[in-house]
């Protein structure tokens, strides 16, 4: 879809040109990542954008402390990911699924990006599932210089509203070694087989035995549950569904499933992660 009202449009090569337009961004220019949210409606209040292709930011960065992801990343580069390419971090193996829930096509993929799919806050936001389960830490920079750290299940305040102050910029997401070495399992249902996810679940065991599931898209913005073995089935059932009481607006509510289906479907998935991942007792 056109854009009829951009008027301007940047793409800086290098950091220090995304930092001079920084301050330049408001409700009236935006940042493109993949664009295919972007172009997909209507966007009559747009007057410009600031192009992120040509920064060249490194997909993927390993270290010792873990893997850091940047917010340019495709979801396809992640979801190429070898897992075998990491073998002390089974969690990689989460990647694929992650990108495969978002249900778009591989053209679609070979565009989106994981900072475009975080920055947007829907509901059913496949990269903040994998950051949320992951302990996923964003760097952030400000309009005026400086940066700082926020868990990116912080971001999310709601569909479609996010905590980033006017004009900051999410530059990566960085993934601890310790959250990637654990086992993980994920979880969806929609209602349809290739519909939007109206429940996505992710877990992760811990090689100490901690368990942490991430309960998303069945709520208006992520929650975490941790524990430090795997809760027996009526204590995790029990939390569960206590998120319909505890987390902003309760049970999500759109075409894609109602309230009491979505909480239905977050305590079958929650159970069959526990089985997956624990004991069954």
């Amino acid at each position: 879809m056109d854009l009829l009202t951009v008027g301007t449009f940047a793409r800086p090569t290098d950091d220090d040109a995304l930092r001079t337009l920084q301050p330049t961004l408001g409700p009236d220019r935006t940042l493109l990542g993949g664009g295919t949210w972007l172009f997909s409606v209507p966007q009559p209040h747009l007057a410009g954008v600031v192009d992120l292709v040509g920064l060249g930011w490194e997909p993927l960065v390993a270290g010792v402390d873990g893997l850091t992801v940047a917010a340019t990343t495709t979801l396809a580069q992640l979801a190429d990911v070898d897992p075998s390419s990491y073998a002390d971090w089974p969690a990689v193996a989460l990647f694929a699924g992650c990108c495969e829930a978002l249900v778009g096509s591989r053209k679609i993929q070979r565009v989106a990006t994981v900072g475009g799919n975080v920055c947007l806050a829907l509901p059913a936001a496949p990269m903040v599932t994998l950051a949320a389960v992951l302990d996923g830490t964003a760097t952030l920079w400000g309009p005026h210089g400086g940066s700082r750290a926020a868990a990116v299940v912080d971001l999310v305040a709601g569909p479609q509203r996010s905590a980033l102050a006017p004009g900051e910029v999410l530059r990566a997401i960085h993934l601890p070694a310790a959250a990637l070495r654990a086992r993980t399992a994920l979880r969806k249902a929609s209602l349809s087989p290739l519909g939007r996810s109206a429940a996505l679940l992710a877990g992760r065991r811990d090689p100490d035995g901690g368990f942490v599931l991430a309960v998303t898209a069945s709520l208006p913005r992520p929650a975490v549950l941790r524990y430090a073995e795997v809760p027996a089935a009526e204590v995790l059932a029990a939390d569960v569904a206590a998120l319909g009481e505890t987390v902003g607006g309760g049970w999500y509510d759109d075409p894609h499933g109602s309230p009491a289906w979505r909480r239905a479907m977050s305590l079958l998935l929650a159970e069959e992660v526990r089985r997956e991942l624990g004991d069954t007792g």
